[in-house]
């Protein structure tokens, strides 16, 4: 039995079409089908129905994914205690680089098993699905990550800071409360372009924000800078270091979080994911 069939099946498992799964694994269709056909003849049993419209796990191959998730994690621990040679490393982020991914970079640069660290910008919606799929090792989000498809594991906490225009009422302040904003100066970006943070500032307001989002953050940004009663919500990571003629930010009294996630693959084995949180955490 060989682990190519095994990644293949479970790729197939997840998808739960072929041709889908084979775009995953950047081979042609038929190289699927003719790899999951010899390893249901290795095992004896059927692992998957498969009709014009539709493919589905037997009960037999609802059992065999777990011990095939099982061995592909197994093998890459397997790998990982032999020592392999330092590999190339490709986080997904955000379009900006903060004082704890420099720390990171240094820390996973320097390690005992050294990695080529490659950062890879992109929306959160593709990141999880690039680890999904295996075109990045791990992604950086903020705020709460409900999925069955990836590993998630919570890394570090950090504040979130009100941006506030210069000629806002509270703009001296050395400290803001949430309840003392007006709501209707509230601008927060369009859910799609991060859920995870989108969801998080909104837990934390005390009411819901009256206005319709006003586009990505830079725009949600400009506007805050035009208008003397405009605010939103950011991590104060983000925030650190930005200059600008236009906007201040105050951290909030009393103070709100937002939590840090690693986010891998569910074939990543577990002292690689462990080794990832160490590297990010404060």
């Amino acid at each position: 039995m060989e682990l190519r069939a095994l990644q293949y099946f479970v790729t197939v498992a997840e998808e739960l079409h072929f041709g889908r799964a084979a775009e995953r694994l950047r081979i042609v269709q038929p190289a699927v089908s003719q790899q999951i056909a010899r390893l249901e003849r290795e095992l004896g049993v059927r692992l998957l129905e498969r009709t014009s419209r539709r493919v589905r796990l037997t009960p037999a191959g609802e059992r065999v994914l777990t011990a095939a998730r099982e061995a592909l994690a197994a093998a890459a621990r397997v790998r990982v205690a032999a020592g392999e040679p330092a590999a190339v490393l490709r986080i997904g982020v955000a379009s900006c680089l903060t004082e704890r991914l420099d720390r990171a970079v240094s820390r996973l640069s320097g390690g005992a098993r050294p990695a080529e660290v490659r950062l890879v910008s992109l929306p959160v919606t593709a990141r999880l699905d690039a680890v999904r799929d295996g075109e990045l090792d791990l992604a950086l989000v903020r705020g709460a990550v409900a999925s069955t498809e990836v590993t998630v594991v919570r890394a570090w906490s950090e504040p979130l800071h009100v941006v506030l225009a210069r000629g806002h009422p509270a703009a001296n302040e050395p400290a803001v409360g949430l309840r003392d904003l007006d709501p209707h100066g509230l601008r927060l970006p369009v859910r799609d372009g991060d859920p995870p943070m989108y969801d998080a500032v909104l837990a934390a307001l005390p009411v819901a924000p009256p206005r319709e989002p006003a586009g990505d953050m830079l725009s949600v940004l400009f506007e805050v800078g035009q208008d003397p009663a405009g605010w939103t919500l950011m991590p104060a990571e983000q925030l650190a270091g930005a200059r600008s003629e236009r906007i201040v930010h105050k951290p909030l009294d009393p103070p709100v979080t937002v939590d840090g996630h690693i986010v891998t693959s569910l074939a990543t084995p577990t002292p690689c994911v462990t080794s990832y949180a160490a590297a990010f955490a404060d």
